[in-house]
């Protein structure tokens, strides 16, 4: 049996009230799109993307937040040129990859006991609000002590403000009324709240998304060789390769209505 193309599954949810685009942040990820018109998740759906994480490709990033960090393939892998030194000394270094397993959470307070279901076993989660509407940063409160009451204690939160694009074209100009959240002050909540880091995407344009998702992926790749999860206890929402593990690269995005979920194992 051939080794599958990854050395962690990852569980990471998408967490946060309905229509601040977790939905399309997910399969701007998987599918590297976007769609305007995208139906109220029910329940839960899921999605999933290979990415590396550590060195090599972690060297080559100084900011992972940066415009060019945004423009890189994360799919691709460290290609050895020949005669170029430097491919050669980072083809030595072994690329780890890891699966991001990805759980679309419904924001809807009527499906509130389906989604949190799916907090158990989690290692990463972003928490989405919209800043155009304040009314979802304020709930993000609710939204993460939900999130510490279920999760593992060691989970890696990163706090998501999506719909940029609603906004960054009036940045430039005097009227600046969508914007209902300063980055000042999401970011101060994230550093009060114990969150990893603050960013703000749009899933319209694909700014940041990326760079979003590989933040925590990095961070859980840190906690993984600092021996913070056991990887043969599904609950730690990491695991590595194991007997009988599918091999298959292809990215999928499939509904759940909450009536059970197909996925087999941890994440």
């Amino acid at each position: 049996m051939s080794s599958p193309p990854w050395n962690y599954i990852a569980k990471l949810v998408c967490i946060g009230d309905s229509g601040c685009g977790k939905s399309s942040l997910t399969i701007r990820l998987c599918e590297g799109r976007f769609s305007p018109q995208h139906d109220v998740t029910i329940g839960v759906e899921f999605g999933s993307r290979i990415v590396p994480v550590g060195p090599p490709h972690s060297k080559k990033i100084s900011n992972p937040l940066s415009s060019s960090y945004e423009s890189k393939d994360l799919s691709s892998t460290i290609s050895n040129v020949p005669g170029d030194s430097k491919n050669a000394a980072a083809a030595d270094e072994e690329q780890k990859h890891m699966k991001l397993s990805l759980w679309d959470t419904a924001g809807q307070e009527i499906y509130k006991s389906v989604t949190r279901s799916y907090f158990r076993g989690a290692s990463g989660a972003l928490l989405v609000f919209d800043i155009t509407r304040r009314a979802t940063f304020v709930h993000a409160t609710d939204w993460l002590n939900d999130l510490r009451t279920i999760a593992e204690p060691d989970i890696v939160v990163i706090l998501v403000g999506n719909k940029l694009d609603c906004v960054q074209s009036e940045e430039s100009d005097d009227n600046n009324s969508k914007r209902e959240v300063t980055f000042a002050e999401a970011q101060d909540w994230a550093q009060k709240n114990g969150v990893l880091q603050y960013v703000e995407t749009s899933a319209k344009s694909g700014k940041n998304v990326e760079a979003a998702f590989m933040r925590v992926a990095e961070r859980i790749f840190e906690n993984i060789n600092a021996g913070k999860y056991d990887l043969n206890d599904r609950r730690s929402g990491v695991k590595g390769p194991g007997p009988g593990t599918a091999t298959s690269r292809g990215v999928k995005l499939t509904a759940n209505d909450g009536k059970g979920s197909s996925i087999t194992g941890c994440c």
